[in-house]
């Protein structure tokens, strides 16, 4: 048996513990939440170095990409360090990837219809496929890197100028702290009045695509006709999700259990299941290896 871990610096109150047999093996894939609590996501990692076959970070990301470039993130370097025998992979690879075919896998499928929809992408820094993916199938685009993850009440409306944003600032963001960036808790802001400038990108969009955290917190109470596609989602966001009226829900990593991992278990299991460093699989190996496995986004319709 194979066992895959997450370590996260998110909510422990997501933690999980499944088993799954991928291409005849059997795996056991577990997510450890620390709470905001890098020293603790350090020493599990520690601990279980080299008696594991691969590990993955979730809650935050090793690189964001900007100008053409991979910046690393200050905080993130001494949770991959403390990996000195067992694969580390924070899910970029993956989502490089696999975010944007599930685009072409949904508009061939036709199970959703891109053309002329609007898209909400929540913060699209460490998803730019996922916006990609979404444009080129006809989307008109929201990216909401610079209110939701910023603060700064500006919406971007093209590539173009996300990718120019991207460069003049990403090698600054890599120096904030982390947690002034993703919300790495389950608090949802409470004040309406805060909430007004969140809400109403969402009642707009057709679409809201993203990280689940970003979308947890801002969204609205009504999501009567909308469509979400994320990932990491657990059972009782699920019912909450139908609650609020969602129409479809889609993640872009398959279930396990009810349960949608992140997209760094995908990428941990794919170094698990081949041995291989991720940096040493071309996208286009990783790409052939999620369609032998037949990794499959999850799609469920609500109303």
């Amino acid at each position: 048996m194979k066992r895959v871990v997450s370590v996260s610096i998110g909510s422990s109150k997501r933690n999980h513990k499944t088993k799954a047999k991928i291409m005849g093996i059997e795996f056991e894939i577990e997510r450890i939440g620390t709470d905001g609590d890098i020293k603790k996501a350090i020493e599990i990692i520690k601990s279980l170095d080299g008696k594991i076959d691969a590990f993955g970070m979730g809650g935050i990301d090793i690189v964001l990409y900007g100008g053409g470039k991979n910046y690393i993130i200050r905080e993130a370097i001494p949770i991959k360090n403390a990996a000195q025998k067992t694969p580390l992979v924070d899910g970029t690879g993956a989502k490089n990837t696999f975010e944007k075919w599930v685009i072409k896998y949904l508009q061939e499928k036709n199970v959703i219809d891109f053309k002329g929809k609007t898209a909400l992408v929540v913060c699209a820094l460490d998803r730019y496929k996922l916006a990609e993916g979404l444009y080129e199938a006809g989307c008109k685009l929201l990216l909401g890197d610079a209110l939701f993850a910023l603060g700064i009440p500006l919406m971007i409306k093209s590539l173009r100028v996300f990718y120019y944003l991207a460069a003049m600032l990403v090698p600054l963001i890599i120096k904030l702290p982390f947690s002034m960036l993703y919300p790495n808790d389950d608090k949802k802001e409470e004040n309406p009045k805060k909430l007004r400038k969140y809400w109403k990108y969402f009642e707009i969009a057709d679409i809201i695509a993203g990280d689940y955290k970003y979308i947890q917190k801002y969204m609205p109470d009504s999501l009567e006709g909308k469509i979400i596609i994320t990932n990491t989602i657990t059972k009782e966001d699920v019912e909450e999700l139908k609650r609020r009226k969602l129409k479809m829900l889609v993640t872009t990593t398959p279930e396990f259990e009810g349960r949608s991992f992140g997209t760094n278990v995908v990428e941990a299991i794919l170094v698990a299941l081949t041995g291989k460093k991720l940096e040493d699989m071309s996208q286009e190996e990783i790409e052939k290896l999620i369609k032998e496995i037949d990794f499959r986004p999850r799609i469920e319709i609500f109303y």
